[in-house]
């Protein structure tokens, strides 16, 4: 699937590519930011193959609605979870984890921001080469 039919597909604008965290990402990504207060509200759109690297929501947690395409999903020490439009993840707060489109699957979901006073997010490792394992 191109991005032009993938944009199509999903019911949210992809935005524009995602240069202020490409640091933390595995391949390209898009932004487009939905709500900013009070809760924040964004649509991250992978290409094929992209991820970000394993991080921590502090304080609050993170929730993700996946909107279109095939992703993953996975918390330290766990298998990986497939991921596709309709499902939810609800992260916790201080749990390890990262998410990101299937090889050749463009992938979006809203990420929801649980606010916190102590929040915040820490990025880590980028995701080991047994991603390319996945199908």
């Amino acid at each position: 699937m191109t991005k032009s039919e993938f944009q199509l597909e999903d019911v949210f604008s992809i935005g524009a590519e995602n240069t202020g965290f490409a640091q933390y990402f595995t391949g390209r990504s898009y932004l487009s930011p939905l709500v900013a207060q009070p809760i924040p509200i964004a649509n991250v759109t992978f290409e094929p193959g992209c991820r970000n690297n394993w991080h921590i929501h502090h304080g609050g947690g993170q929730i993700l609605l996946c909107t279109a395409g095939r992703g993953y999903y996975q918390e330290w020490g766990k298998p990986a979870r497939e991921l596709h439009p309709g499902d939810v993840v609800n992260i916790p707060p201080e749990v390890k984890h990262w998410h990101g489109a299937a090889p050749g699957s463009w992938f979006s979901h809203l990420a929801i921001s649980v606010p916190a006073a102590q929040g915040g997010c820490e990025w880590l490792e980028p995701v080991a080469d047994d991603y390319n394992k996945l199908k």
